[in-house]
This record gives structure tokens, sequence and C-alpha cells, in this order.
């Protein structure tokens, strides 16, 4: 009879790696990322039905700051928590901040099941969250992790005392112009040193010109095969049910969405969110401007902390 190889076949709807060799080497070039970050107070695995999640935990270097609603930070497509090095430092000084690896992207994350459908992302997110004993936090996602904030906000927002979205995915459908930014930034870090300022400065592309981020990104291409669909945005009916207090962060020359749509169209939608543009920064605001972008995260979330606070006093 013929070997049943059925088992050792790996699933089509399941991120993978391609072999432990790439993966080890992608992970050094991750390590060598989060040497430039803040170092992480601890690293824990929480299991959920979709897999076991890898979480990084930060500060906060303000012993005050312990009592703090947490940070709670979710990373882009293709790429981990060490993504988030130039601002676990500024942020991590007064709160607590974690950092969690999405199963199904190139982390330390395992994924055992599909997660890519809107309500089993926000199922994954909330057990996670339960896992790590996390009653409220500031939910911040950048790019796809704007998206999945996004979802949660929408669908599963009881644990979120606000989301901040840095460049989302999840507002408009995800068109050809930021595919073709995507493969010429790819393309462009195989370009001759002498040439990388000028093409980072033309594509608003940061990883050409930081040596750490071109060996990262070069590892991830080789070592992982993501295996989901590009999620679709939220409908106008489905972002108007949102409650939860919004910061919605844009770069002026983003090509994932149009600025200045949505700056005004997300408060039309959702009422009291605070929108604004940065200039000189497309997709990577945190990566451009991660002090100033740091900085008013924190001064959003202690605003709506104050707020919270305010309201509890009142009904005193």
């Amino acid at each position: 009879m013929p070997e049943n190889t059925t088992r050792s076949r790996p699933r089509r709807d399941i991120g993978r790696y391609v072999n432990d060799t790439l993966r080890d080497r992608y992970f050094a070039t991750c390590d060598a990322l989060f040497a430039m970050g803040a170092p992480a107070r601890s690293e824990t695995d929480v299991e959920t039905s979709f897999g076991t999640t890898h979480v990084y935990r930060y500060g906060p270097t303000d012993p005050a700051g312990e009592s703090r609603t947490p940070i709670v930070l979710i990373h882009g497509a293709g790429g981990c928590s060490a993504q988030w090095y130039p601002n676990t430092g500024g942020l991590s000084a007064e709160r607590p901040v974690y950092a969690l690896d999405t199963p199904g992207d190139p982390g330390r994350s395992v994924q055992r099941e599909p997660m890519w459908q809107p309500e089993r992302a926000a199922q994954w997110l909330d057990e996670a969250l339960d896992a790590l004993d996390l009653d409220q936090v500031h939910l911040v996602g950048s790019s796809y992790g704007g998206w999945l904030a996004l979802n949660q906000a929408h669908r599963r927002p009881g644990r979120l005392a606000s989301v901040t979205l840095l460049d989302p995915g999840g507002l408009e459908k995800v068109g050809l112009r930021f595919f073709v930014w995507i493969f010429a930034s790819l393309f462009a870090t195989f370009a001759p040193k002498a040439l990388r300022p000028r093409l980072a400065s033309w594509l608003e592309q940061p990883v050409l010109v930081v040596p750490e981020l071109r060996a990262w990104i070069h590892a991830s291409r080789r070592a992982f095969r993501i295996r989901r669909p590009a999620p679709l945005p939220l409908s106008e009916e489905e972002l108007s049910t949102i409650r939860t207090p919004l910061y919605l962060v844009l770069g002026k020359h983003s090509l994932l969405v149009h600025p200045r749509r949505q700056v005004e169209r997300v408060p039309r939608l959702i009422p009291g969110t605070r929108a604004e543009i940065v200039s000189d920064t497309g997709h990577t605001p945190q990566f451009d401007h991660a002090e100033e972008i740091n900085r008013r995260m924190l001064a959003f979330m202690a605003s709506i902390d104050g707020r919270m606070t305010g309201a509890s006093s009142s009904h005193e």
C-alpha cells in the first residue's frame, strides 16, 4: 500500500517557515532589531484556539506606571514584534507594554488554525488578552495590525480602553499602488549602498538605510510563507458601530490609504475620533517620527484614562 503522507503536508491555510535553518537565521535578525529597542522585561507564550501566541512585556520604567492601563502593540503583515524597536522605550517609560507576535506572520508564535476571518481574528485577540489577564488595554495597530485593531473595536471591544491606528488597513481596499510600493521597496533593498539614501527618501522607506532592517526583511521573505488573503475593509455600517475612543495617524504620503479622504471620513463615521496626518512620512510614521508619535500616543491615552477616571468619580 502507498504510504499515507497526508499528515506531513503543510496546510495551505496556515503560515509556516520554509525550514528550521531559515527560521533560525530570521530569528537572529529579529534579535538584532530587538537589541536596538528597550530590553523586554519578560517573554511568555499564551495558548489560544488558533495556536500559541508569543508575547513580549516591557516596562514601565516609572514605578507609578504599573497601575496605568497597559498598551498592547500589534505589528504589520510579514513582520513581528521586533518592528516596534523605535517605540518600546518611549512607550514603556510610562506604562506596561505588551507586544504580540501575530500567528500566521513570521514571529515566534505558532499557528495551528486559520484566523484570517474577521470573527476568528477578534476571537484570537480576545483570548490572548484574557490569557494575559488584561481586562482593559490601549490597543495600537500598524498596517495589518491596524486592521486587527479596527476589527476588534467593531467585534469585541469589551477590553479596549482605546485604539490607536498607525496608517492602518481596514479603511480601504488595498490598491495596486500599495503593492507596487512594496515590490519597489523590496527591489531597492538590493541597490548599491550609495543609492539607498536617495531611494529611501523617494520611497519613504526607512528599511533601506538601516542595515538591521534590511537583513530582517530579506530573512523574513526567505524564511516564511504567509497563507491568508488580504483583509477586506470594514464597511461604513461596520465602522459606524464603533464606540471605542479612536486615534488615527496617517502618513501624508501613504500609499495604503488616501489620507485626506480618511481624515475626514473616519471622524464622520466614528464621532470623537482624533485623526491626524503626519508630514514627511508614508506608511511608517512610527519609524520616521518615533519620538513624536510616542509622545502623541501617550498623551492620547492619558486623556482617555483621565476621562474614565472622571466618569468613575462622578458615579461615586
